[in-house]
């Protein structure tokens, strides 16, 4: 990034230890391509409900949250993404007003421009919603002046939702596609820090390839996009302002 290019960091609040890694690897990993910082904070290790394998293993609570945490570390560093985990529990993922206060604090320390989260329905994991609705209040709350906290008032960076495991049921209907194909294989990387849910790799590697054919079909045919585009899909909540539509 040259000195005279704004910096644009990235936020990624993920619910448990590996959703930022499926839903948004890619979108990380082009940021810190471009010299921006990018953030991961992980509300949960997903140690109660996505973690099943090691449950079978007869591991226990505690080591199951050190085997997550250690496989989260590993993705984010390949993904050249900084990673904070708040340890508020999953399964369920409970609202409070500490928790939120605590990502108001987030907000302010690391001052995002581009904020990725979760959407606001999915009736299979209510974790999701719960990680969205308080990644909302806080950037709300981090915007007022009167709010204490530490740090200058938030400006108002735009949200966008990643893909849900099943987006039909979640009412997502992706209005970006994000070409990831340079960065693809870091992401795939990323998931392979993941064995813990290693049921999930080739899935999400379908689905880029799914989105990448979508990509290039809302492209246009003159942009010499490659053959094997990937890509990953979102949702953009606030309205795009813009003085020139493209």
């Amino acid at each position: 990034m040259s000195d005279d290019t704004p910096a644009s960091p990235l936020l990624v609040i993920s619910a448990h230890a590996g959703d930022f890694v499926w839903r948004a690897a890619g979108a990380i990993a082009l940021a810190a391509a471009r010299g921006d910082r990018a953030k991961v904070v992980c509300l949960s290790y997903g140690e109660r409900g996505e973690s099943a394998r090691a449950w079978r293993e007869g591991r226990g609570l505690d080591e199951i949250k050190e085997l997550r945490r250690g496989e989260a570390e590993a993705a984010a560093a390949e993904l050249g993404a900084e990673i904070e985990f708040l340890d508020a529990g999953d399964y369920p993922l409970r609202e409070t007003p500490e928790l939120v206060d605590r990502l108001v604090r987030v907000y302010r320390e690391f001052e995002p421009a581009v904020v990725l989260t979760h959407t606001l329905a999915d009736p299979y994991n209510g974790d999701h919603p719960a990680a969205a609705r308080m990644a909302l209040q806080a950037r709300v709350l981090a915007q007022a002046i009167g709010y204490d906290a530490p740090g200058d008032p938030l400006g108002a960076p735009p949200v966008f939702f990643f893909e849900p495991h099943q987006p039909e049921q979640c009412d997502f209907k992706p209005d970006v596609l994000l070409d990831v194909t340079p960065v693809f294989e870091r992401k795939r990387k990323a998931m392979e820090c993941l064995p813990a849910q290693v049921h999930m790799w080739e899935y999400y590697t379908e689905l880029a390839r799914r989105r990448g054919v979508q990509l290039k079909r809302n492209a246009g045919p003159n942009l010499g996009l490659p053959h094997a585009t990937m890509a990953e899909a979102y949702v953009r909540l606030y309205p795009q302002t813009t003085a020139v539509l493209a």
